[in-house]
C-alpha cells in the first residue's frame, strides 16, 4: 500500500488524540540547520522550546551539537541530564528561580550554564548569590532589539552595563543575547530590519571589546531571522522550531526548507449534519491562541474547514466529496507546534515505514523536573 508521508499503519497505531513525530523528517531538519551554517554545528545553539524532549537532544549530540538554548529550569535540567556541554537559560532568574538555578549549577557540575541579565539590580544579586555559594555564574546581556518583552533597549547605554557587570565580583560576563521573534514580513524585511538593530550593536561593539580586553559571544535571532544571523560567523544561532516545523513558519518563511515532521491525529466522532464531522482534537490538543483559522491544518483533505472548537471538540465542514465514517483517522498539522507539543506528556515516534516505534516523553513541559 502506497502512504502518504504522514499516514501511520493501522496496526501500529494508538488511540487519538496523540501527536506523532516523524524521525527521518526530524534529521533532514537538524541536517538543514547545519547546511544553512556552512556545515559547523558549533555555530548553532537550538532552543529546546519547541520539544522539551530528551531524545531530541541526543539527535543534536549525534550531529555535535552541543549548545542549546533553554526558557525555563525545567529545559535546563532536562538539557544537563542528557549531558549537553553549554547551556544557556534565555530567561533572568529573579525571585526564587535564582535559587533554584544555583541547586541546577551545584547538581550538574559537567554543564556550562549562563543566564541572560538587563539591569545592574540584578546582576549585582546575581554577583551575592554567587559568592555566598562559592560560584562564578556567566552572563550575557539581554538586548531589547524592538520586541519589548524583556532586556535592555539597543539605543539605551547597554555598553555601560556591560562594563557594569564584568566589575563584578562572581560573574563572567559572556557576551549578548538577541531575541527578535517581533520581526516579520518578507525575508528582505526580516533581514533588513535584523540588520537595523544589529548595526547599532556592532557599533558600539568594538569599543566595548577593546575595553574589557576580550571578544564578546552574540547570541542572536529565532525562526524569523535565521538566515540573516546564519551569515554572520561570529553569531551563534538559536531558532527551534526548525526541528518539527509548522504551519505558521510553513506560510511566512518560505525561504526555510525545513520539513513538518509533527502531526496531531484524531478520530472521527460524530456527524452532527450532512456536511459537518466532528473530530477528537479539542483545544486541549492543539494549541489555540490563534483564531480558528489559525489553529491547523488538515492534512488528508483539504476540504475540511474547522467552524468551532472546544475543549474536546473539532467540528469541521466537510466541503468535498469524500464521505467520512466513524471511526476514520484525521491528520492535522499545528499552525503553532511549541505550545502544542507542550499539550502532550509523551509522543508517539513514526519512522520511515509509517510504523509508531516508540514513545518518547515531553519531559520538560513540566514547571519541574528535580529542582
Amino acid at each position: 500500500m502506497q502512504y502518504n508521508w504522514w499516514e501511520i499503519t493501522p496496526e501500529t497505531r494508538i488511540d487519538t488524540p496523540f501527536l506523532a513525530i516523524y524521525t527521518d523528517r526530524i534529521k533532514y531538519n537538524i541536517e538543514q540547520l547545519i547546511r544553512a551554517v556552512d556545515g559547523d554545528p558549533l555555530r548553532l545553539r537550538p532552543h529546546i522550546k519547541t520539544h522539551k524532549i530528551g531524545e531530541i537532544l541526543q539527535l543534536y549530540k549525534d550531529f555535535k551539537i552541543e549548545k542549546v538554548k533553554c526558557a525555563t529550569i525545567a529545559e535546563a535540567e532536562l538539557s544537563a541530564m542528557h549531558h549537553i556541554s553549554d547551556i544557556l537559560l534565555a530567561y533572568q532568574p529573579a525571585g526564587l528561580k535564582l535559587n533554584r538555578w544555583i541547586r541546577l549549577i551545584q547538581r550538574y557540575r559537567n554543564s556550562i550554564f549562563s543566564i541572560i541579565v538587563d539591569n545592574i539590580e540584578t546582576a549585582t544579586l546575581l554577583a551575592e548569590t554567587a559568592k555566598e555559594n562559592n560560584l562564578v555564574l556567566n552572563v550575557y546581556i539581554d538586548m531589547n532589539t524592538g520586541m519589548n518583552r524583556t532586556g535592555i533597549d539597543v539605543n539605551d547605554s547597554w555598553d555601560d552595563l556591560a562594563l557594569q557587570i564584568s566589575q563584578l565580583p562572581n560573574l563572567n560576563f559572556l557576551g549578548l543575547h538577541i531575541y527578535d521573534g517581533h520581526i516579520k514580513g518578507t525575508v528582505e524585511q526580516r533581514e533588513q530590519q535584523a540588520c537595523n538593530s544589529f548595526s547599532k550593536i556592532i557599533s558600539r561593539l568594538s569599543t566595548l571589546q577593546e575595553r574589557l580586553n576580550y571578544k564578546l559571544k552574540i547570541v542572536a535571532g529565532g525562526s524569523n531571522t535565521f538566515p540573516f544571523y546564519a551569515g554572520i560567523k561570529e553569531v551563534e544561532c538559536s531558532p527551534g522550531t526548525f526541528v518539527f516545523w509548522d504551519v505558521n513558519y510553513q506560510t511566512n518563511l518560505p525561504e526555510q526548507e525545513f520539513k513538518n515532521a509533527a502531526v496531531i491525529v484524531g478520530t472521527v466522532i460524530s456527524k452532527p449534519s450532512a456536511s459537518t464531522l466532528c473530530v477528537d482534537i479539542g483545544y486541549k490538543s492543539v494549541s489555540s491562541e490563534n483564531p480558528l483559522d489559525k489553529r491547523l491544518a488538515i492534512l488528508n483533505d483539504e476540504n475540511l474547514i474547522p467552524i468551532s472548537h472546544s475543549e474536546e471538540h473539532l467540528v469541521l465542514e466537510n466541503k468535498g466529496v469524500h464521505h467520512y465514517s466513524l471511526g476514520e483517522t484525521i491528520y492535522a498539522l499545528p499552525y503553532h507546534v511549541c505550545p502544542t507539543c507542550a499539550l502532550y506528556d509523551s509522543v508517539q515516534v513514526v519512522n520511515n515505514n509509517h510504523e509508531i516505534y516508540d514513545t518518547w516523553l515531553v519531559e520538560a513541559r513540566n514547571k519541574k523536573i528535580t529542582i
